[in-house]
């Protein structure tokens, strides 16, 4: 099929885990006319989950996209992993879409994923709808659960359409007021949803008093839907089942005439600088206009080599075009464009605004990268996604010697496919230290990493991220002077300290008045507090959230050198810390432990025995709940062998950066009392 830019929909299928996403992919594919007969997970031959590893466990960890054409539309399905572990290709995944339908279970209802999809959904503002799947199975309260979506997404969540005959069939009631629903007469739900979408604009509401419903044009209701969906006056909610097919024909034919193209949506968030200075720029659907496309997805694949996938939101990608690669000056050719059906890697000769393509082979691609076709497009970039932190770590080493260049390149192409994936490496200790945001999501990586490229690993656990900052004003002095014989070394240095709210970092400013400390030699001193910055005073951990002030000082007209003024400035800082109550901050997690309901007992228990600061449970329904608590990092060692036994191996986890906080006194005096700081130069 060739198409336009109007005739795309970009959707992703995103929640909680196990309520049916890849198998409504699948129904919708087949339902399209894209597959001759879905698969299932159980059988493991499905389109998405084509990883060896999904078809073991039985879900998605990684982010797929295929394509269906129906009705005159070009459908962009993005089925995204509902498990908290696998959050990051999930969020990169939904920054190419403009509608993110949410999948929710009829018989367990609201989940904790439910919740997160839509709230990340709304902060980057993209228009959003819920699909309620497994309608066919008996015993669902489908008024209930529409009830309780209302309750917590508010009253703009309305049906498009309704379930009839115990989930057999669905009835529109959007397009329609005549029939009869399981949850009622078809009109009062169509007069609900009509009086939510005229409201939005003043003119069609004037039309719609004055002459009715009937005296609406087809245009004006479907233009005031979109800015239903695109302000958020509107969640619109489907009824389905993927496994029979109820109301999946009728969930293709909505997307066909009341969802947006990506002329329609919000305009991405893209800007052309940093900083304060940058500037919003507005990438018009335009085919005609220079290309500006965002990689929102990167695959080492090793038969095709590393593939950047990516969405057009502005003119047209052709094959052999060239097109540059941020601000980078050298172009590469497109040689290959191709559009993704799960695996399937299929040639295309062009990709238009709003399309979804890739390209293979160009090395220089990364997760968030722009591309362009001419240097007036240098320095935009996408206002990045706000991606969990990844606190969950391991120390990693080869087991067989030899292979370290062999680990070090195959970790780093893990890290590009997965933006909640990093890798570091500590200098102080030697450790390549690899961080997720749970224990199962580093074992699925490092099954990668055996699986894929053949290097088995010996880990054990890092050193804990642990901070220095300081509770208190102080003043700090030193003056370095040193004399070998010839010419000597001088410096001195006054300075004052102030400590900074939890986050903010550091802050080097210069008051230095009359020239007692030459212009010259001011970086020198910042690079003496940066070195105790590094290093840590008191327990040998970075310092943060310290403003340092330089404000007076000496010189002398030969023996002042740029290392005199480096010593003395490293040497007053570390004065002034000893005066401010220097301490140690422990970095706190948020932490998500899912598990059934019968060990709830035990899970608050062993988190309570931690330090925990239990925050909230929530019913996942079939008897499973989720445990939210506040939980210092270093207490969470050997956390994922504990949570197994206690819960029969039923127990799961997901981490996420907090905040620092001041360690207890005894961890502190821990800490200080086995770090063995280095001679100090004289």
């Amino acid at each position: 099929m060739s198409y336009s830019t109007p005739q795309i929909r970009n959707v992703a299928l995103a929640g909680h885990p196990g309520t049916g996403k890849t198998t409504l992919f699948e129904a919708l594919l087949h339902a399209g006319g894209a597959l001759q007969a879905a698969g299932t997970v159980e059988r493991g031959n499905t389109v998405s989950d084509f990883d060896p590893i999904e078809k073991e466990r039985g879900h998605s960890i990684d982010a797929s996209i295929a394509s269906v054409d129906h009705a005159g539309m070009h459908l962009n399905l993005i089925d995204t992993p509902g498990y908290p572990d696998f959050r990051g290709p999930a969020l990169a995944a939904l920054a190419a879409a403009d509608t993110v339908a949410v999948v929710v279970d009829a018989g367990s209802g609201i989940a904790h994923g439910t919740r997160r999809m839509m709230d990340y959904a709304r902060q980057r503002g993209l228009c959003r709808m819920l699909v309620v799947n497994k309608i066919d199975q008996s015993g669902h309260d489908h008024g209930a659960l529409l009830a309780a979506l209302r309750e917590a997404f508010g009253p703009e969540v309305l049906p498009l359409n309704l379930p009839a005959d115990g989930g057999a069939r669905v009835v529109d009631c959007f397009a329609q007021r005549e029939g009869h629903s399981d949850l009622g007469a078809v009109a009062d739900w169509h007069q609900k949803i009509l009086d939510q979408v005229v409201e939005i604009n003043e003119t069609v509401m004037d039309h719609y008093l004055d002459l009715g419903e009937g005296g609406l044009s087809g245009q004006e209701l479907h233009d005031a839907f979109e800015q239903c969906l695109r302000e958020g006056h509107l969640v619109p909610v489907c009824f389905v089942s993927a496994r029979t097919g109820a109301g999946v024909r009728e969930w293709l034919d909505v997307a066909e005439r009341l969802l947006p193209h990506p002329g329609e949506a919000n305009p991405p968030p893209f800007r052309k600088g940093s900083g304060h200075d940058a500037e919003p720029v507005h990438a018009r659907p335009d085919p005609d206009a220079h290309v500006i496309a965002d990689v929102f997805k990167i695959v080492n694949d090793p038969f095709v080599g590393k593939l950047g996938i990516f969405r057009v939101y502005q003119g047209t990608v052709r094959k052999d075009a060239q097109l540059f690669v941020d601000d980078g000056k050298k172009p590469f050719k497109v040689a290959h464009l191709y559009r993704l059906q799960g695996k399937e890697h299929i040639e295309i000769a062009q990709a238009v605004p709003g399309d979804i393509a890739a390209v293979a082979k160009v090395d220089e691609l990364h997760f968030d990268a722009v591309l362009h076709d001419s240097h007036d497009e240098d320095h935009i970039h996408l206002a990045p996604s706000a991606f969990p932190r990844p606190m969950f770590g391991l120390a990693v080493a080869p087991a067989s010697k030899g292979q370290e260049q062999k680990l070090a390149l195959a970790l780093q192409r893990l890290a590009e496919e997965d933006p909640a994936f990093v890798v570091e490496h500590n200098a102080e200790t030697n450790e390549t230290v690899v961080r997720g945001l749970s224990d199962l999501h580093l074992r699925v990586m490092l099954r990668r990493l055996q699986d894929r490229y053949g290097v088995e690993v010996a880990t054990h656990p890092p050193r804990i991220a642990y901070r220095e900052t300081i509770a208190q004003p102080a003043e700090g002095h030193h003056r370095h002077k040193k004399q070998t014989g010839g010419a000597g070394q001088f410096g001195e240095v006054f300075l004052r300290i102030e400590p900074l709210p939890r986050g903010a970092g550091f802050e080097f400013i210069d008051e230095v008045k009359g020239g007692t400390i030459p212009g010259q030699f001011i970086p020198a001193v910042e690079k003496g507090v940066r070195q105790v910055l590094a290093s840590g005073a008191l327990a040998g951990y970075p310092i943060q959230d310290v403003r340092v002030v330089v404000y007076d000082g000496k010189h002398h007209p030969v023996d002042s050198k740029e290392v005199a003024f480096v010593a003395a400035g490293k040497r007053a800082f570390l004065d002034a810390i000893g005066k401010a109550q220097p301490q140690v901050l422990e970095p706190i997690v948020e932490l998500e432990v899912s598990a059934p309901e019968q060990y709830m007992g035990d899970v608050s228990g062993g988190l309570a025995a931690k330090r925990a600061r239990i925050h909230g449970t929530d019913s996942l329904g079939g008897g499973e709940i989720v445990v939210r608590a506040q939980v210092p990092l270093a207490e969470l060692e050997g956390y994922a062998a504990e949570l197994k036994s206690a819960t029969g191996g039923r127990g799961r986890y997901a981490l996420d950066f907090s905040h620092y906080e001041p360690a207890p006194a005894p961890v502190q005096r821990r800490l200080a009392e086995a770090w063995k700081p280095r001679a100090e130069e004289d």
